[in-house]
């Protein structure tokens, strides 16, 4: 027996699940979610190829749509689908016969937002609820519901269902968590004293009314769930024992075919970012245990998923009985043939969720370091085999440089990589301190790549124009970073940067002041080193708070530590100058609001703002390059071939050797150039 083939036979996770008539290949499945690449609210090419390439890469289940809105009083306010109209079967039609090609089943979250919706979005409609309860996180404040409004709301929920099976779906699920059914159960929303109201089987009373009207619009082979809250967590009021008694209630009604269990609440950035998505800094699977609790508890299949971030976690939760379906959705955003791989038994070869949350941003589903996500109509996520092999250069092992090499290794060219540090990793070294040390999982993975394509990162290396001249490159790809910026004005030459304190070269003491002009992380994650050191910190920043540029679970989360510590921030600070007065440093801030300046006398000022190109050596190389440097921004935008010049090398610059900006940005450089080169 092959090493695959007994992967196969003996991984829990690799085993099928029956649910009525549907059978799932495996117990891997990727939960619903609002993937951001819909179009005119309906799940169309790019949306479809997304899912398709989990298909592709093996997964069992993939749920989408995550809160597709079933009337329009739900309006789409982060990308979500509209599953209130027959317009949608069509692309749906499509989809399903995608994914069923590929062996994967296919089911749609169906909802409506009640108290979490905009009354300024879509149609400008009130939000409706239970109660008049304003919602922290969406700011709404609904209308209380009527008798009307629960009988258009029920029918709204069986004729989404109807759409999605006359769509060839092999289910759905609701969602009984934060959103209406979630609101009308709990207490924590409901504080109605009518017939949906009061007691437990009172506000579990709109579900069965929902599910009831689902089961009459869809056949009986149609499996219908729901995404449910097993634990209000400590900003909720519904108790375990209350979850319990509901699922049971639920199951007796014939109301669900499986349970989607979550925990917690999701009315605010702390309870969603912790709770709900846990992401960088949180423990692995943290609510597997409470979900094996409920498990125990019902008669029906149990999903989960949050912060399964890897096979073995997934594995130990299904081994052990907690789930028989584990989802690990923002993994497989990281590798979506991750199933595949285990198949293989190349599960060391899968591509790692690092919990960043960059596929949480704006940019959704965009990974952090994996460029091809969410790119899959342009780019794909098979490197292809070039034509013609070259000889490249890459200096620079950071994440640019790591992943240009590795894709030119796959494309087949000679590679060498020059890194002059004594270790691999660039920024990342930094970036990966306090509670972010699993970003160093980017480097790692990049390395074992590298290594199995047979090659080595050569440090202490130190390249110049000779050096690289001396190898006769085809092609010379530089990513050797950046510096930090400081140069704020007067006194620029008394400050530190953010790089002396995270990377240990200057140890803070006393006062001392971090300035933030970025929203990044470098500025905070200073303050966060220096008060570790002892030092009296204060943090002031060009913005209106702190973490401004980072997506919303890493700014609660930086948020949180300095609530911890009462570490408080000035926004709308500008440093304008930094003069000595003595053995101390006297630094001038202008408030941009009032336009008022005050001085603060510290001991250390720490700046923080971005970096300057390392261009050294590409000034030395360009007058000899065939392409003198130059990028085809056009070609590189349209994922061709750079124009090749007639003699000589041809030399690119990426990531931050180009300009400051984030890790996504700087492996999709490296991931667009390099592809085609």
């Amino acid at each position: 027996m092959t090493h695959a083939n007994s992967t196969r036979t003996k991984d829990p996770l690799l085993q099928p699940l029956s649910i009525k008539k549907l059978k799932l290949r495996n117990r891997i499945m990727s939960t619903s979610h609002a993937c951001g690449l819909h179009k005119d609210g309906f799940p169309q090419e790019a949306y479809q190829a997304y899912h398709e390439e989990k298909a592709k890469g093996g997964v069992g289940l993939s749920m989408f749509g995550g809160s597709s809105n079933v009337d329009i009083d739900s309006p789409s306010i982060f990308q979500q689908l509209n599953v209130g109209t027959d317009a949608i079967i069509p692309h749906f039609q499509r989809f399903s016969e995608r994914m069923h090609a590929q062996g994967a089943a296919l089911m749609c979250q169906i909802t409506h937002l009640g108290r979490r919706g905009d009354p300024y979005a879509q149609d400008w409609l009130p939000p409706i609820g239970p109660s008049p309860i304003r919602e922290t996180l969406h700011r709404g404040i609904p209308r209380e519901m009527d008798e009307y409004d629960i009988e258009r709301v029920v029918k709204a929920y069986g004729q989404a269902a109807r759409r999605c099976e006359e769509g060839g779906l092999d289910g759905i699920e609701t969602l009984a968590s934060g959103h209406m059914i979630g609101q009308f159960l709990s207490p924590k929303t409901n504080k109605r004293t009518d017939r949906f109201g009061g007691s437990l089987a009172n506000r579990l009373r709109f579900a069965l009314m929902v599910h009831e009207e689902i089961r009459r619009n869809v056949s009986d082979d149609f499996v219908v769930g729901m995404r449910y809250v097993v634990d209000e967590g400590i900003d909720g009021e519904l108790t375990p024992e209350d979850c319990v008694a509901a699922a049971r209630m639920l199951e007796r009604a014939g109301a669900v075919d499986f349970f989607n269990a979550l925990y917690g609440s999701m009315d605010t950035s702390r309870s969603l970012s912790e709770e709900v998505f846990p992401g960088m800094g949180t423990p692995a699977a943290p609510w597997v245990a409470a979900v094996g609790r409920f498990k125990r508890e019902v008669g029906l299949p149990v999903f989960h998923a949050a912060k399964l971030s890897d096979m073995a976690s997934a594995r130990y939760a299904v081994s052990e009985g907690h789930v028989d379906l584990a989802g690990l959705t923002r993994p497989q955003i990281a590798d979506p043939h991750m199933v595949a791989k285990l198949m293989r038994g190349e599960e060391h070869r899968i591509r790692p969720c690092v919990g960043a949350g960059h596929c949480q941003s704006p940019h959704r589903p965009k990974c952090l370091h994996n460029a091809a996500t969410g790119r899959e109509l342009t780019m794909g996520h098979e490197i292809r085999k070039a034509e013609k092999p070259r000889r490249a250069v890459v200096v620079g092992a950071g994440p640019a440089g790591l992943e240009a090499a590795r894709v030119l290794c796959e494309r087949g060219h000679q590679v060498q990589i020059f890194e002059a540090a004594p270790q691999p990793g660039g920024q990342m070294l930094l970036a990966a301190s306090s509670w972010r040390r699993d970003l160093i999982s980017t480097i790692e993975w990049r390395l074992a790549e590298l290594e199995i394509l047979g090659v080595r990162v050569a440090c202490n290396r130190y390249m110049d124009a000779h050096d690289i001249m001396a190898l006769d490159p085809d092609l010379v790809i530089l990513a050797t970073g950046g510096i930090p910026q400081t140069g704020f004005g007067h006194g620029d030459d008394l400050v530190l940067s953010t790089w002396d304190i995270v990377g240990r070269q200057v140890k803070p003491a006393g006062d001392v002041l971090v300035w933030d002009n970025t929203g990044r992380h470098p500025a905070l994650l200073a303050a966060g080193a220096a008060l570790a050191e002892g030092a009296r910190v204060q943090l002031a920043t060009i913005d209106t708070t702190v973490a401004q540029d980072l997506v919303y679970p890493e700014s609660t989360r930086w948020h949180k530590e300095f609530a911890k510590v009462d570490l408080r921030s000035q926004g709308h600070m500008r440093l304008t100058s930094v003069t000595r007065q003595g053995n101390r440093l006297e630094a001038t801030l202008l408030n941009e609001l009032t336009h008022e300046s005050e001085r603060r006398l510290v001991d250390q000022v720490v700046v923080e703002m971005g970096t300057l190109p390392m261009d050294d050596l590409f000034e030395e190389l360009r007058g000899r390059a065939g392409n003198k440097g130059v990028t085809d921004i056009h070609a590189l935008r349209d994922l061709k071939p750079q124009p090749r010049a007639a003699e000589g090398f041809e030399l690119h610059r990426i990531g931050d050797a180009l300009a400051s900006r984030n890790v996504h940005a700087a492996v999709y450089d490296a991931l667009r150039l390099c592809s085609v080169s």
